[in-house]
């Protein structure tokens, strides 16, 4: 509420005044409401829904019976759920960091001023807005365990029996781990670039005058200054992390396909038994489990943050 307007409600009448604040409180709430009500049907209802829903034996044949934590249970004792989860804990362990690495260090050569550097963080950046099917084509051939390019390199440089990757057990989320840095670089880097601007130039032209390496103004100024940056990526590559599917589906079949099921994940094992075996319930069971480790990632990295910053 503006100045003008508390003094227009504070000089009138009662009625006046009632008046008056009933109608900015309806303004208030027209503005309000389009944006409510998009996340009331879109997101808020689905979820509420789905705690429900996980709660039931619901399926595609008929109405849902509530059976309490049975889904819950059965879960803990389902092989596949359990190979999903190691998956995507063992995806997210080595996505995360190595993203983070890559995606800094690059924000790091591209934070210059030099003739041609738009053109290189749009380079960086093209991947990320790549068709996910045109990716899997192309890496798909890349990592080609007989005439793939990657694989003749290395034989190239005397290693004879190379990778399967895709096709290998101990290889193929390896694979898709470097894929999907590959992918994502770009955008965080974005993210990282933003970060960089705001660390003033004074206190690198005074870490100079102290005698500092670059390294030491790594450590010391940038990171510092970064820091509301890098606890953004963190969280935002960590959800997105354990909610891999698209890139996986497209390049192992879902990753059920996958030699000895290596590449399923969360995501996948909540779309195989939701979509395919139409077990709603079971499925919406999966999805909360996984909604609840996201959650428990994102505190946990609030609290770290936190307590550094105290």
């Amino acid at each position: 509420m503006t100045s003008a307007t508390a003094d227009q409600i504070g000089s009138a009448t009662p009625r006046r005044r009632s008046q008056l604040v009933l109608r900015n409180t309806l303004l208030g709430w027209s503005f309000i409401l389009p944006n409510f009500l998009g996340f009331a049907i879109i997101t808020l209802i689905p979820v509420v829904t789905l705690f429900y829903v996980a709660l039931t034996d619901f399926n595609i044949f008929g109405k849902g019976e509530f059976i309490g934590f049975d889904n819950f249970v059965k879960l803990m004792s389902d092989p596949l759920f359990q190979r999903s989860v190691v998956n995507t804990f063992y995806y997210a362990l080595l996505h995360v960091p190595l993203t983070i690495v890559v995606s800094l260090g690059l924000a790091l050569l591209l934070n210059t001023k030099l003739r041609g550097v738009a053109f290189f963080r749009t380079a960086a950046f093209f991947p990320y807005i790549t068709s996910i099917v045109a990716i899997a084509l192309v890496w798909n051939l890349l990592f080609s365990p007989d005439y793939g390019p990657i694989n003749e390199f290395l034989r190239f440089i005397g290693i004879q029996n190379p990778p399967g990757w895709l096709t290998s057990q101990e290889w193929a989320m390896p694979a898709i781990v470097i894929i999907s840095t590959w992918r994502d670089m770009g955008y965080y880097m974005i993210l990282f670039l933003a970060g960089l601007q705001t660390v003033p130039r004074e206190l690198y032209e005074a870490a100079r005058m102290d005698g500092t390496n670059a390294w030491q103004r790594f450590w010391n100024v940038t990171l510092p200054g970064i820091r509301p940056t890098m606890f953004l990526v963190t969280v935002l590559l960590t959800i997105a992390s354990f909610k891999i599917f698209d890139l996986i589906i497209v390049l192992s079949p879902g990753g059920t396909a996958a030699p000895n099921q290596a590449t399923v994940v969360l995501s996948q094992f909540i779309y195989q038994k939701g979509f395919i075996e139409s077990k709603f319930g079971y499925a919406s069971a999966g999805a909360v489990v996984l909604f609840i480790i996201c959650l428990g990632a994102t505190v946990i990295q609030f609290l770290v943050n936190k307590k550094r910053s105290a």
